[in-house]
């Protein structure tokens, strides 16, 4: 079984029965007990579980967003940096929720250019600011990730045409294909792909290939993604073969 095809079944056990012993998953899979570490720790990496006491058992999708910020930030910093680069003044900017994003909008502080988000934190980063011309989507306030979802966001981002979107993902597997975890994003994200002229995915060299085990969308319907040089080069190359531009913190 592949590794990333038993992420997700892990994921789909967690989610069902609350909490499992590694002893229990070891069995489950047919694999040793310090594979199924490997697998939990890598999840936890991701923000989409926390191990609790002991190591032996963990609880899916609970960690708060100021938690999973603390992962690869740095990274996300560079990102969000070199994303920065790709916004001219004057454009209309779809900022996606997620941790990379919010460095992004940090980055897009007194730029002459509107922002549009579903995201908490980017509205946190960016509503001081006098210069950013800030519109917050409407919607129901999901608390543990600091976003809005629901058929209000969706229908107000179908009111709105954006220069560019970038977007967060879960992770983006070896077919380009973008995906997540949450089923009540997917739909949102969507929308703002649906709305902008571009969609440009921002994504640390640990979302190749990532968790997410809902689809959002294919290579074709994206138009960028920024990365780290060490992302998985065969992905990447997939990217391109779509016409889709890498571009490297």
């Amino acid at each position: 079984m592949l590794t990333t095809t038993r992420q997700a079944r892990i994921l789909q056990s967690l989610r069902a029965d609350g909490q499992v012993t590694v002893e229990q998953l070891a069995v489950q899979f047919g694999v040793s007990p310090s594979t199924v570490r490997r697998d939990l720790n890598a999840l936890s990496a991701e923000g989409l579980l926390r191990r609790v006491r002991g190591g032996g058992s963990v609880e899916p999708d609970r960690v708060p967003f100021a938690e999973v910020a603390t992962h690869q930030s740095s990274e996300k910093g560079a990102i969000a940096a070199r994303a920065a680069e790709l916004v001219r003044d004057g454009d209309v900017v779809l900022i996606d929720i997620g941790t990379t994003t919010a460095h992004l909008a940090r980055e897009l502080r007194g730029r002459r250019i509107t922002v549009i988000t579903s995201s908490l934190a980017v509205v946190d980063a960016l509503r001081d600011d006098d210069t950013v011309e800030l519109i917050v989507l409407g919607g129901v306030v999901r608390k543990n990730y600091s976003s809005m979802v629901g058929v209000l966001t969706e229908q107000a981002l179908a009111q709105i045409r954006a220069t560019v979107c970038f977007l967060g993902t879960s992770g983006i597997r070896p077919d380009g294909t973008v995906s997540d975890t949450t089923g009540t994003e997917v739909p949102v994200k969507l929308a703002m792909i649906a709305s902008s002229q571009r969609t440009v995915v921002l994504a640390d060299a640990t979302k190749f290939p990532g968790v997410g085990l809902l689809r959002v969308c294919g290579a074709s319907e994206i138009t960028g993604v920024v990365t780290e040089r060490q992302a998985d080069p065969a992905t990447l190359a997939v990217l391109r073969e779509a016409e889709v531009e890498v571009m490297f913190s």
